[in-house]
């Protein structure tokens, strides 16, 4: 495995030696994942990385004196290197042409799926936690640093790189450019983490299928639960982009509905409508948002039940060619799964959508004015920040996290029209129409 990585500072040690090590011990780390490294898991280690049978960290491993890679929340030196030197080297025009960072964090990247693809029995969820906890320390201390560009790197050889049903370069350029949205979103870090592993789990699948391997059987459908204005749509239509670029899925699109949209009024009509709305997601995500609301009104003249009765039906008759994500609050999404005994195992992951926070909630606000070229005065930054910490201290019964701060940028934007239509001269002032001030921010409730 060789990658160029340019010019690196590293203390005067050996930056190859360095990054063969730290890769050993990384594949060590993956490996005992298991509780043992087997003795195929070593063997790839030593012939990919080009050890002697008698290297001491090849021993080291085999003799498990060193066998868990690194400390708890470290990050392999070889990174720290190349981390340092490219921060360093920010300012000169275009200098993420040779990155080192992001070349470095692709090898582990790639060697450590390639590794879990050749283990001799299907990767466990440790396995997959273990590779994602790592990659997501690593991935930390690039944005620490300021040196994560995902996706923006230029074209390199790495060993054995996932093969797609598509075009290769096609298939990652749409996987980097969906997880790059779904990093950039605010908060959610435990979300970005649920989906960073079902990413790597997925890749390991279908690498060890291309090389004849047996493949654990992975359910895609999901539980996505907490409260309005969390991201769940959001974050839907970025796991259908995922889902398609990974092979997964033909198509990629999402269809979005709720009971209104399935339940009909006589018997047969919601069997009927059900399976058009299955149809149109047929090769994508169908995204069913307050699902519990089909199963809540249990009466002889409700045919929530027929929805739902269909809608398992269409999860095992196209496993393959259909991915069901169904969402709503955490309490009443629990009491939909037991309404029925095939709804449970039908779903195998359940994503938790926290609320956000007051900065968060800031965060959102001001980039959503930003993308509609307004920014707050000082005044009205603080302003703002004050009755947004107020609501979140004390939620109100409708509180929809942002799409309140969607609503509070409408109001505002609203208030902001009618103060500054009256000012002589407004139409040649771009501070003025582009600036929102206090007084735009009232009687917003």
């Amino acid at each position: 495995m060789r990658a160029d990585v340019g010019s690196v500072r590293t203390e005067n040690r050996d930056l190859k030696a360095q990054l063969r090590n730290d890769l050993a011990l990384f594949g060590a780390y993956l490996a005992e994942a298991d509780g043992q490294v087997a003795a195929s898991e070593l063997e790839f280690i030593r012939s990919t990385l080009e050890y002697d049978e008698r290297a001491p960290v090849i021993q080291g491993i085999r003799n498990r004196k060193s066998p868990t890679g690194m400390p708890s929340g470290g990050v392999p030196q070889s990174l720290k290197y190349a981390v340092l030197s490219d921060a360093g080297n920010r300012l000169r025009p275009d200098p993420y042409q040779r990155q080192a960072s992001m070349y470095v964090y692709d090898t582990f990247r790639v060697f450590g799926k390639t590794l879990l693809s050749r283990s001799e029995g299907t990767p466990s969820d440790a396995d997959i936690q273990c590779l994602t906890a790592y990659l997501a320390r690593m991935e930390d201390m690039l944005r620490e640093y300021a040196v994560w560009r995902s996706g923006a790197q230029k074209s390199y050889q790495v060993v054995e790189p996932v093969v797609n049903a598509q075009s290769p370069e096609e298939q990652k350029h749409d996987l980097d450019e969906a997880l790059a949205e779904l990093a950039q979103l605010v908060g959610l870090e435990g979300v970005k983490r649920q989906v960073n592993t079902i990413v790597n789990l997925l890749q390991v699948q279908r690498m060890r299928a291309d090389q004849g391997m047996k493949v654990a059987e992975v359910s895609k459908h999901m539980v996505f639960t907490g409260n309005p204005g969390t991201g769940k749509t959001t974050v839907a239509r970025l796991l259908a982009r995922i889902y398609k670029a990974l092979g997964v899925l033909r198509t990629g699109q999402l269809v979005e509905v709720d009971r209104s949209g399935l339940v009909r009024g006589y018997v047969g009509q919601t069997a009927t409508r059900t399976q058009e709305v299955i149809e149109q997601a047929l090769g994508g995500v169908l995204f069913i948002d307050e699902a519990y609301a089909l199963t809540v009104q249990k009466g002889e003249n409700d045919f929530g039940q027929e929805a739902v009765d269909t809608l398992l039906k269409a999860m095992e008759d196209h496993r393959d060619d259909l991915v069901v994500i169904v969402a709503g609050y955490t309490d009443l999404m629990e009491a939909f799964l037991d309404s029925n005994p095939g709804l449970r195992s039908r779903f195998a992951t359940t994503i938790r959508f926290a609320d956000y926070s007051a900065d968060q909630l800031l965060d959102i606000l001001l980039i959503n004015l930003a993308k509609q070229e307004y920014q707050l005065s000082t005044a009205a930054e603080k302003r703002a920040w004050e009755m947004i910490k107020a609501r979140v201290a004390h939620k109100p019964d409708n509180f929809a996290n942002a799409r309140d701060m969607r609503n509070f940028m409408e109001h505002a934007i609203a208030n902001h029209a009618v103060r500054v239509a009256g000012i002589e001269g407004a139409a040649q002032s771009k501070e003025l129409l582009g600036t929102i001030e206090p007084e735009d921010l009232q009687d917003w409730e």
